[in-house]
């Protein structure tokens, strides 16, 4: 394999530098010429490659490092990240924000995300699994019915229920996304949750539920759009 300063050598326009050195190095990483754990080429390397001065080499670090991206070992170097980092995520959770369409494109997200889980978690389901589903579910009925609930208690049993639907993939991609989306929309959930305590829909919520855990049982892949679309409406009319 060729010497890795030598695959990060490209003269960069001086117009937005230190964002070409930034898609420079990402895109090495996406293509597997720096794999993770690789060492990148030290500053000076850096600099010599890019045609560019110190200032823009350690912004650009800087930047890739508050992504989650890279990080610096003293006296070592800069290396490619081999783990999972939640920072990887927050530059495109904040642009999400700023988006006005949010609250309606990621109910679509999460629609679209939950339709394929439920496909794989139906074809791949275990007694073991669907009990450990069960289990959140009957929390949830218990958590919902209670006297003097508050909207956070319900939200936390319905966040650990649909976590525990998408471990039960076993695809660390999968349930890594799910956290994700699951962040990003907690604050209008909870908003939905405070209505269904206020016009007393707990049955509704918990029926709603119930239909997800009927699917699982009778493995019934027909149904799984239907119940999504009922299920989301009630969060999306919230």
């Amino acid at each position: 394999m060729p010497e890795k300063k030598n695959l990060l050598k490209k003269r960069l326009h001086k117009d937005s530098v230190v964002n070409q050195v930034v898609k420079q190095i990402t895109d090495s990483i996406i293509a597997g010429n720096l794999q993770p754990g690789d060492k990148l080429p030290t500053e000076p390397e850096l600099c010599e490659n890019f045609g560019i001065g110190r200032n823009s080499v350690r912004e650009a670090i800087k930047i890739l490092e508050a992504y989650g991206v890279v990080y610096i070992k003293r006296a070592e170097g800069t290396f490619v990240n081999d783990t999972y980092n939640h920072k990887m995520l927050d530059p495109m959770l904040y642009g999400i924000l700023l988006d006005k369409n949010m609250r309606i494109d990621i109910i679509q997200v999460r629609k679209v995300l939950d339709t394929g889980m439920l496909y794989q978690i139906i074809g791949g389901i275990t007694d073991e699994k669907m009990n450990q589903i069960l289990k959140k579910f009957d929390n949830l009925k218990t958590v919902v019915l209670s006297e003097n609930v508050t909207a956070k208690q319900v939200l936390q049993a319905d966040v650990d229920f649909h976590l525990t639907l998408v471990e039960s993939t076993e695809n660390p991609i999968l349930c890594n996304i799910h956290e994700y989306v699951d962040r990003i929309t907690t604050p209008s959930r909870e908003k939905t949750v405070e209505l269904v305590l206020e016009k007393n829909q707990k049955e509704t919520f918990i029926l709603l539920h119930q239909k997800i855990i009927n699917l699982l049982l009778e493995k019934n892949y027909q149904k799984i759009e239907s119940v999504l679309a009922e299920h989301y409406q009630f969060w999306a009319e919230g």
